[in-house]
């Protein structure tokens, strides 16, 4: 989902409360420091609200500190030590037991593949934040045909990310980003917590 889940050339224009810059180079460099707030070794936890067209929506808390990560969701709690992901179905009461780099783990996270050098960027100065736009270049291989993600002009925290993937479009809606201070031990799957009325289901 949101994991790989990112962001994604607009013109100059001078206006009353904002200001266009269509410098590539300046764009791209605000845009990684964005990306780092949230895949950086220093980690970060936020809330997130998901909707893709109405096809799928949801909205949970999730924790990253570089390829580690936890979320809880409406109907998911998820474990992820960088190697092994175990997502517990609280209704069903299964775990299912991932291999973390697998796209197996999660039915959208094929859907959402690129890298920083798959596009073009831009970016916008508004009274809401720096908007960042991302247009996928000829020849990239990812998936993310494009992105537009409002950041805050002081932190270059996240605020709402647009992606455009085939014909359709997510939105991802951010609150409550905190960055530093997370703990490994959040990302190790608490096996004690979840007794005989569980069944595992090893998909590795």
């Amino acid at each position: 989902m949101l994991k790989r889940f990112c962001f994604l050339l607009t013109a100059l224009c001078i206006s009353v409360g904002a200001f266009c810059d269509n410098d590539d180079a300046e764009a791209r460099r605000i845009f990684e420091k964005a990306y780092n707030k949230v895949f950086g070794p220093q980690g970060c936890s936020l809330h997130y609200n998901v909707n893709l067209i109405g096809i799928y929506k949801t909205q949970g808390n999730i924790w990253y500190k570089g390829k580690k990560n936890k979320f809880v969701d409406e109907r998911i709690d998820s474990w992820c030590d960088g190697q092994t992901m175990y997502k517990v179905y609280r209704k069903k009461k299964v775990i299912e037991v991932h291999d973390a780099t697998s796209d197996k783990r999660d039915k959208y996270a094929s859907k959402f593949k690129f890298t920083l050098d798959d596009f073009n960027y831009s970016m916008e100065r508004t009274r809401d934040g720096i908007m960042l736009y991302l247009k996928q270049r000829p020849g990239a291989k990812g998936t993310v045909k494009q992105a537009r993600a409002l950041i805050d002009a002081q932190t270059y925290e996240p605020k709402h990310i647009k992606i455009k993937v085939a014909l359709f479009w997510a939105n991802i809606y951010i609150s409550n980003f905190k960055a530093g201070n997370i703990n490994d031990d959040i990302f190790v799957f608490p096996r004690e917590r979840f007794g005989s009325e569980y069944r595992y289901a090893d998909k590795r």
